[in-house]
């Protein structure tokens, strides 16, 4: 597979990994009436609309300009590097770094059912739909930063 394949590829499991983990049941990966306790319908809403639609358009963008200018390839670089710190600081650095009480309780209630291999930390254990989303925008960044230097 080439690189631009790979890239597209993450994308589009990014973009419905955001659009769909809170709204459809993957088994034990994700527990969506714990979610709904504790997110009203109208926050759960404007949360995917948000979170999504940079990542939407970048997708979209990758199939309306071919080859890719370089502006789009930096856009989706700067893009997945903010996901990547924002996964950072609400999962990661809790978990490792410093202890956040009241986001331990919330992430329990919502995901202390669904499947998770690592020992908890901090009250927090990262299940695993997250951790895959993590290692995948990594991976993400990654090869955008190739993918950058490139072009």
């Amino acid at each position: 597979m080439d690189l631009r394949a790979a890239i597209l590829w993450l994308q589009i499991f990014h973009v419905a990994f955001l659009l769909l983990h809170d709204w459809i049941p993957l088994g034990a990966l994700n527990d969506l009436a714990a979610v709904r306790r504790e997110n009203s319908r109208r926050a759960l809403i404007m949360g995917t609309a948000i979170s999504s639609l940079a990542f939407v358009l970048g997708l979209v963008f990758c199939f309306v300009y071919v080859p890719w200018p370089h502006w789009l390839c930096v856009y989706l670089l700067v893009a997945y590097i903010f996901l990547f710190f924002g996964e950072l600081h609400a999962w990661w650095v809790p978990y490792l770094v410093w202890p956040q009480p009241r986001r331990a309780v919330r992430y329990e209630a919502m995901f202390g059912r669904t499947h998770a291999f690592l020992p908890g930390r901090n009250g927090i254990r990262p299940n695993t739909l997250h951790v895959i989303l993590h290692v995948a925008t990594l991976a993400l960044v990654l090869l955008l930063a190739v993918q950058v230097w490139r072009s």
